[in-house]
């Protein structure tokens, strides 16, 4: 299957700013069951066998992803002359379970910073105090971070929507400690000036440490939603900070506010 990698020169490369972590990594798996066929030779039944054997070791969406992949791969064939059908258009995705909602309480939040490196520590009360996902931590540079007005202004984003999110006084005094011992363009870099590319094991370790389980990094975010909201934060604002278009999303933090739907009809008195 000559084609995933052309597939990968010639668009996702262009196209996906994070092609390793997303496009490289379904490739790769695809290849695992497709990589000696031909793309014509590929056909419904082989995609549905693929999807069920995948199902006994990974999640639904991890298996989207991967169908969604391939699916992009055949649509792009077609453009190019190399293909004529797409065989995944017959196949149905799987039902994801996006309602999952795990957060850390303020005490597990110090237990976790203390178990992280020292160079690890302010990446996750960054991750704490802003929302912002880890691709966009990591990618920060100094030249969007006005510590004057106190904002920070998140450009590279998952919908490609820029936000603005204010500085709080606690990551202020971190901003300015690393910006004091700063090395390059980027706010989290390494001696030798250059972006982190991932913290993924060391957060591992630092979890296993303060004995915090069935946590991700990404958690930090929703960490940083629920602690808004059950501050009497209103989700509107919630949504703003998060970066999200439409209110669907934050809505899944209503219910920690106990006071929410009180409050609405109060206004009416």
């Amino acid at each position: 299957m000559d084609f995933a990698d052309e597939f990968l020169e010639l668009y996702s490369k262009p196209n996906n700013k994070s092609w390793r972590k997303s496009d490289l990594h379904n490739v790769n798996m695809l290849k695992t069951t497709f990589g000696n066929r031909f793309l014509y030779e590929i056909n419904p039944q082989m995609i549905e066998k693929f999807k069920s054997e995948r199902m006994k070791n990974v999640s639904p969406a991890r298996v989207n992803r991967n169908l969604a992949c391939l699916k992009c791969m055949f649509n792009r064939a077609i453009e190019w002359g190399k293909a004529k059908e797409n065989p995944v258009k017959k196949i149905k995705m799987l039902k994801e379970n996006n309602k999952r909602l795990r957060y850390l309480e303020k005490e597990e939040c110090e237990r976790l910073i203390a178990a992280c490196l020292p160079h690890q520590q302010p990446i996750v009360i960054t991750a704490l105090n802003t929302g912002m996902r880890r691709g966009e931590i990591l990618s920060l540079k100094w030249e969007n971070v006005d510590l004057v007005r106190g904002i920070i202004y998140v450009l590279n984003t998952k919908n490609g929507d820029k936000r603005e999110i204010p500085i709080n006084r606690k990551l202020m005094q971190v901003f300015k400690a690393i910006e004091h011992n700063s090395n390059g363009e980027y706010v989290f870099s390494k001696a030798n000036g250059m972006s982190y590319k991932d913290i993924r094991n060391g957060f591992t370790t630092a979890m296993n440490a303060c004995g915090i389980e069935n946590f991700r990094f990404h958690d930090l975010r929703h960490t940083f939603a629920s602690h808004l909201v059950m501050g009497g934060i209103d989700l509107n604002t919630v949504r703003e900070l998060l970066g999200h278009k439409s209110l669907t999303m934050t809505l899944r933090y209503a219910h920690l506010s106990p006071e929410h739907k009180r409050k609405a009809v109060e206004i009416l008195n």
